[in-house]
């Protein structure tokens, strides 16, 4: 039985040696070195190694396009803009219910 080692996980190794968070261009270059990419495939498995590190729970992105390891922070660190969005998102409801009832009826045409 072999065992493959995933993007996700040399990402995750590389990032517990280094204690803080990373850009994800130098994080994507360890990565590409560490797993011997070949140059001819480094454009495609960008794109698909930036959807794993969306899809794993083991890390956050940060802002300024940085990574980290999701444990290394609090949930409001991690979690902080939707909680904005979220409100955002009320405003915007409100704002909707206010403009239909500004409107005729039907019958009103």
């Amino acid at each position: 039985m072999s065992t493959k080692v995933t993007m996700t996980d040399t990402a995750y190794a590389c990032m517990s040696k280094r204690k803080k968070e990373m850009e994800f261009n130098r994080l994507w270059a360890d990565v590409a070195k560490t797993m011997k990419i070949p140059e001819d495939q480094l454009a495609r498995k960008k794109a698909s190694f930036y959807s794993q590190l969306m899809l794993d729970p083991r890390f956050a992105a940060l802002s300024g396009n940085k990574w980290d390891l999701r444990d290394r922070h609090s949930f409001e660190e991690v979690h902080g803009g939707q909680a904005e969005a979220e409100d955002d998102d009320d405003v915007d409801e409100d704002a909707e219910e206010e403009e239909e009832a500004e409107l005729p009826a039907e019958d009103e045409y």
